[in-house]
Order: structure tokens, then C-alpha cells, then sequence
């Protein structure tokens, strides 16, 4: 499954009514640590069919960021039946992120 870019518009059909568990990527393009999960993020996209994969750029999408708290980026989310359940902040490797599921 690829990377879906998440917008406050749908947020709520992609992320809180999601069958499956959400990681969610709050990123910006000016962030270093950002573009080095950028691709780590797509790659378990890709690899696994049993999670839905999400982006948020923090400058175009204020309401989730701030509904979110992020202080600092990259800042990683997982989503669970419509609940919040690990968050990460700063760069991670892959397996660290895919411990987060």
C-alpha cells in the first residue's frame, strides 16, 4: 500500500474509522530528520499490507497538528481503533518504527 498524504478533510474517514492500525508521519519538507524517515516510512508502506500508512505535513495542516500536540518533528503516531497508542518523536530507525506497531 503506498503513503497516504493525510488532510484534516480526511482525517476522519482515513485515520479514526480505519480497520486497520494508522502510522501517522507529521513531517515538514525543511526538516533533515524528516527526509531521512520519509523513506523508511514509505518502504514498511509498501511492505505491509496489514497497516495503512499516513503523511501530515505540519505547515499545511495546523489543526491536526496542534489536535496532535507536536512540539517537534519528525513526530510518529500510531492510531488504533480510532485511539492514539505509541508516539515517537525524532528520527528512528526501522526497526524501531515497526516495533511501534
Amino acid at each position: 500500500m503506498s503513503v497516504i498524504k493525510i488532510s484534516k478533510d480526511n482525517f476522519s474517514k482515513e485515520v479514526l474509522n480505519s480497520d486497520k492500525p494508522v502510522l501517522l508521519d507529521f513531517y515538514a519538507d525543511w526538516c533533515g530528520p524528516c527526509q531521512m524517515v520519509g523513506p523508511i516510512v514509505a518502504e514498511i508502506a509498501q511492505e505491509r499490507d496489514d497497516i495503512k500508512v499516513g503523511k501530515i505535513n505540519v505547515d499545511e495542516e495546523p489543526e491536526l497538528t496542534a489536535e496532535f500536540q507536536v512540539m517537534s518533528i519528525p513526530m510518529l503516531v500510531v492510531i488504533k481503533d480510532g485511539k492514539l497508542v505509541n508516539k515517537v518523536v525524532g528520527f528512528r530507525p526501522k526497526a524501531d518504527i515497526e516495533a511501534l506497531l
